[in-house]
């Protein structure tokens, strides 16, 4: 994913609900969500070119997603796959908690990334380049939260745009077509407010929006997932490109 946001333990018998759009080269081959036949648990699409995925959730209850952190200074060139992180996750029955902890022996081996990983019980926040922050590694407080390809909360204009809107819609009790109309925004910030991620100011405009669109790179898909107490999760997926 390259934008999600998502409320964390604020609905009544809906502990997550999570939205966002994932954004890929439009050659790198995919797979749409469905039910992995190796593992029948899992609910995901799938990364043919490297493997793993970039959301995902199980039966019993667990949760996970990855985005990049844009900063050409943290690629690491033949690194492992990030979408690995997240299918490596769904697959075991490890604690957030414990899996966060495990990963930090060999995070600096990935590209800059953000995990949400949520096990039924708790949901983690965690980045290989966010040291600073408090909350990293740690469970998260019931709230709203926005992620992109900075960390977690970072006033992009389009996080902040999202997750007003998507704090809206919930208490709304909106039906997915609402968040999917939220998540087709193709509206570009303002050059004053764009950030310096380390790209041009033309790649900028670009990743701006909510729902990215280029010749060779954008959106490609949006998801909309309920996690819900007693009950098998709930993943709705509307292929955009």
């Amino acid at each position: 994913m390259c934008l999600i946001v998502f409320a964390w333990q604020l609905v009544r018998g809906t502990p997550l609900v999570a939205v966002g759009n994932r954004d890929e080269f439009y050659d790198r081959p995919a797979e749409p969500a469905g039910w992995w036949k190796e593992s029948p648990d899992i609910l995901a699409g799938r990364d043919l070119r490297s493997g793993g995925t970039w959301l995902g959730v199980t039966r019993a209850g667990r949760f996970a997603a990855v985005t990049n952190v844009r900063n050409p200074a943290l690629l690491k060139p033949g690194g492992p796959t990030r979408g690995a992180l997240v299918s490596e996750f769904l697959a075991g029955t490890t604690a957030a908690r414990t899996y966060i902890e495990q990963l930090r022996e060999t995070a600096q081996e990935f590209s800059g990334f953000n995990l949400l990983v949520c096990d039924g019980d708790e949901l983690i926040w965690y980045s290989n380049a966010a040291a600073d922050d408090p909350r990293n590694g740690q469970p998260l407080a019931p709230g709203f939260y926005g992620l992109s390809n900075a960390f977690l909360d970072t006033p992009w204009p389009k996080v902040v745009r999202t997750k007003a809107q998507f704090a809206s819609l919930l208490c709304q009790d909106a039906p997915d077509e609402a968040y999917f109309d939220m998540l087709s925004d193709t509206m570009r910030a303002s050059d004053c407010r764009l950030p310096k991620t380390g790209v041009s100011i033309e790649m900028e405009r670009m990743l701006s929006a909510v729902c990215i669109e280029s010749p060779d790179y954008g959106t490609r898909v949006s998801t909309v997932v309920r996690m819900q107490t007693g009950a098998a999760p709930v993943l709705h997926e509307v292929l955009v490109r």
